[in-house]
């Protein structure tokens, strides 16, 4: 007899809402896609606003009032006024009020239903954390762009801008290569003209300093001329991936698995190959990588109603609910320097 319950998931974060409803059998009913919702980033209304948007979305087919419990990991999620969330979970016309917990714990659920070990995260920002019995211990980095979040987009983007910006603006001014015709298209648009080379340095610099977070675009660029062979890309690749994982290693336990999580690090590239490197390097071999955030924090909520008599099928629903989770595959080595 098919169980009809259903469960939410949320996954929030500063570029992107995903919302999905799902059976406790990971069967997938609805699911929903908005702007990011971090209060932080956007302001408590417009995050509320993309949060019952994405909820529309992935409650169009089902009835609301089904829904029996919902886990919403949302990216500074205590930012929001007291009663905003109560408001867009009412408007919704849910059946339960979701749980909030935080956007890391999400990801490291996402590659695993083991209740502890250490989440690795590069995307637009970079954070370490140590999960133990589902919860967050210990926490390394996510310091923000301007101060921390080392080996992340905004990090690779960054460090891309200032070796090209440099090389273009010094006396003998020299091509800067692959990694500066990227940058430059990335930044500026093509084709560009400039007078000379220190013209161009000083037009990416503007773009820079006019809108700062333009840089975490430069990330695939980065990985991109690293892969073609560029030698000021794998340079900042492999610093990036040192960086991350001494990040990881100030809270991870030795022989725990490891979850790598956020778009650097899922996406396959000359920069995760160097942290899986380093990682392999260090004994610790048990990596796994996350999926779907959304469907993890379904995962999490379908976990709070099934008995203890499902719970070990629950654990083997993970997969399903997340749509993988694999271990990394091996792929071509980048020699670190």
């Amino acid at each position: 007899m098919t169980d009809h319950r259903l469960v939410l998931g949320i996954d929030a974060g500063g570029t992107a809402t995903r919302a999905v409803v799902m059976r406790l059998d990971g069967e997938l009913l609805g699911q929903g896609r908005a702007g990011g919702a971090n209060p932080t980033t956007h302001g408590g209304p417009a995050a509320c606003g993309r949060l019952a948007e994405a909820l529309a979305d992935a409650l169009r087919t089902v009835d609301p009032a089904d829904v029996v419990a919902g886990v919403a990991g949302i990216a500074g999620g205590q930012a929001f006024a007291p009663g905003e969330l109560a408001a867009v979970w009412q408007g919704a016309g849910l059946g339960c009020v979701p749980r909030p917990v935080g956007d890391a714990l999400i990801a490291f659920v996402a590659g695993t239903p083991q209740p502890s070990g250490t989440l690795l995260l590069s995307g637009t920002g970079a954070i370490a954390c140590r999960v133990s019995d589902g919860t967050v211990a210990e926490v390394s980095d996510g310091l923000g762009w301007l101060l921390g979040d080392e080996g992340s987009g905004y990090w690779l983007g960054r460090e891309a801008a200032r070796v090209v910006v440099h090389t273009l603006a010094t006396p003998d001014s020299a091509d800067p290569g692959l990694l500066g015709e990227l940058v430059t298209e990335e930044l500026l648009g093509s084709p560009q003209s400039f007078r000379d080379l220190n013209d161009q340095a000083i037009a990416l610099v503007a773009r820079a300093q006019a809108d700062p977070q333009s840089l975490t675009r430069l990330a695939p660029a980065v990985n991109g001329a690293a892969a073609a062979g560029d030698p000021k890309a794998l340079e900042i690749v492999r610093e990036g991936a040192r960086r991350l994982v001494a990040t990881a290693s100030r809270v991870h336990l030795p022989q725990s698995q490891i979850v790598l999580a956020g778009s650097v690090l899922t996406s396959e590239g000359p920069l995760r190959s160097v942290v899986l490197e380093l990682l392999a390097a260090q004994g610790d071999t048990s990596v796994r990588t996350a999926g779907s955030g959304a469907g993890a924090a379904a995962w999490l909520a379908a976990g709070e109603v099934v008995n203890p008599v499902e719970a070990a099928v629950h654990a083997v629903l993970h997969a399903k609910f997340t749509e993988g989770n694999p271990s990394p595959a091996a792929s071509a080595p980048v020699t670190p320097a």
